[in-house]
C-alpha cells in the first residue's frame, strides 16, 4: 500500500471516530446543574473541550486503522469469504 493511501485511508477512520466519540461523555448545563445563558440551546455541552475529543479520536482511529492495516497485510478477512449469495462450492474455498 503505498503511503498516500494510507494516508487517505487514516483520515477516514480519523473522521468516522470523531463522530463515534463525539456524544460520550457530554453532559449539559441541566446535567451539570449550571445555569444557562439567555437563548442558549438545551442541548448545548457544556465545558466542551475538544482537545480531549481529539484524542479520543486519534486513538480509536489509531487502533481501527491498525486493523486495517494487519487484515490488508495477512489477509484475514477477504471479500470472498463475506460473500454470502454464492454457495460455498462455487466460490472455491
Amino acid at each position: 500500500m503505498k503511503i498516500q493511501s494510507a494516508i487517505a485511508i487514516y483520515a477516514l477512520f480519523w473522521v468516522l471516530s470523531a463522530f463515534v466519540v463525539m456524544p460520550f461523555g457530554v453532559r449539559t448545563h441541566d446535567e451539570a446543574g449550571a445555569a444557562k445563558v439567555p437563548g442558549q440551546a438545551d442541548s448545548a455541552p457544556f465545558n466542551f473541550q475538544p482537545w480531549r475529543i481529539v484524542r479520543r479520536t486519534t486513538v480509536v482511529a489509531s487502533i481501527a486503522f491498525g486493523l486495517f492495516l494487519l487484515n490488508y497485510t495477512y489477509g484475514w478477512v477477504t471479500p470472498q469469504s463475506l460473500d454470502v449469495f454464492t454457495p460455498r462450492e462455487l466460490r472455491g474455498n
